[in-house]
């Protein structure tokens, strides 16, 4: 029987505005409110599906990374709701301070992250998660001990990416949770060229490999998005990530992976004054919207949501009425240190 090769969709540098879209609806959650109290107050509102045996995905970045989350704020989460939690991270495909486990847990102490305790998952070798519906994989590598948990808190610094266009849960979860060695190769690389998969290609198999994770931990999964630092470089290349320009946002959560990406996309849109405008462009050129579609296709929510202001009794509100009063250009906040450099 000849193998089909699978062929990549397209659009992915087109924008899909929430009025075109249809299907169901899924609940988001909004805050403005950028600070430990804010992420525990959207937490809360995602947090009964949360059970067992606790995992935090977050990306930990590079040694002293300016643009990762603020430490505080995960220390507070962790030690006031999800007190027995484990952070998890994979070993990077790349040469740099996360590709050897030995080398990922020096930077893990430089960079803060040793308020609770931290599981790289591939430390100790890999196992497989069965891709369901997909076309370019019918499996994929993760860290070994990944499926020894019975939850998954998908905590995400929103960003741009390098060659996924953005980084919003999709990423955090299919680079993320893919160990360092065969899941993330198998994503980004052909034989010969360790970087050759692109554009639409590229966003269908980060989509494939989040969903094989999800569908394990489903229904125990939540999402939470930090729109701040939106630097249009990844938090994987560390200091030497471009300046940020684009405003902060807020924090957007929920149950559902699809229309929590989509909505922080549509955020983004909405901006006043082209605010913004690059990380519009960087997702663009990168066909990364093409991760919106996919998971649509691959049945992994919604594009379409009621966003649910809580800073305002839960009222109903649009993307552009979230953001009307944000104002262009970026200023940093009382966050803003750099634990290798500064006090924490």
């Amino acid at each position: 029987m000849t193998k089909i090769t699978p062929i990549p969709g397209k659009g992915g540098n087109t924008y899909v505005p929430f009025e075109k879209r249809t299907g169901d609806s899924s609940v988001v959650y909004f805050t403005r409110d950028l600070s430990e109290e804010g992420l525990k107050k959207i937490y809360d509102r995602v947090s009964s599906v949360i059970v067992g045996k606790v995992a935090v995905k977050l990306h930990t970045g590079e040694a002293e990374g300016p643009n990762i989350l603020p430490r505080p704020w995960v220390k507070e989460l962790i030690r006031s709701r999800l007190p027995e939690a484990t952070i998890v991270e994979t070993n990077t495909y790349y040469e740099g301070s996360r590709y050897t486990t030995e080398d990922h847990q020096k930077t893990l102490k430089i960079n803060g992250w040793d308020f609770c305790p931290v599981d790289i998952t591939d430390a100790e070798g890999i196992t497989t998660l069965p891709v369901r519906g997909g076309k370019w994989f019918e499996e994929m590598h993760v860290g070994k001990t990944l499926p020894t948990y019975d939850s998954l808190v998908v905590l995400t610094h929103f960003k741009g990416h390098t060659m996924g266009g953005f980084g919003g849960s999709n990423k955090n979860i299919g680079i993320g949770c893919a160990d360092g060695r065969i899941g993330k190769r198998d994503i980004h690389s052909r034989p010969g060229n360790m970087w050759d998969i692109a554009e639409e290609e590229l966003m269908e198999r980060i989509s494939e490999s989040t969903k094989a994770t999800i569908d394990f931990f489903a229904p125990h999964v939540c999402f939470i998005n930090t729109m701040r630092n939106m630097s249009v470089s990844c938090d994987c290349e560390g200091t030497q990530a471009e300046p940020v320009v684009t405003p902060d946002v807020g924090l957007v959560a929920s149950l559902d992976i699809l229309a929590a990406d989509n909505a922080c996309i549509d955020l983004l849109y909405s901006l006043p004054e082209g605010g913004g405008k690059a990380m519009i462009e960087r997702v663009q050129t990168r066909h990364g919207l093409r991760q919106l579609s996919y998971m649509k296709e691959l049945g992994m929510g919604n594009d379409l949501y009621t966003l649910i202001d809580i800073d305002n009794d839960d009222a109903r509100i649009t993307a552009a009425e979230a953001v009307k009063d944000v104002k262009p250009g970026w200023r940093p906040d009382r966050y803003n240190t750099f634990w290798g450099r500064n006090p924490h």
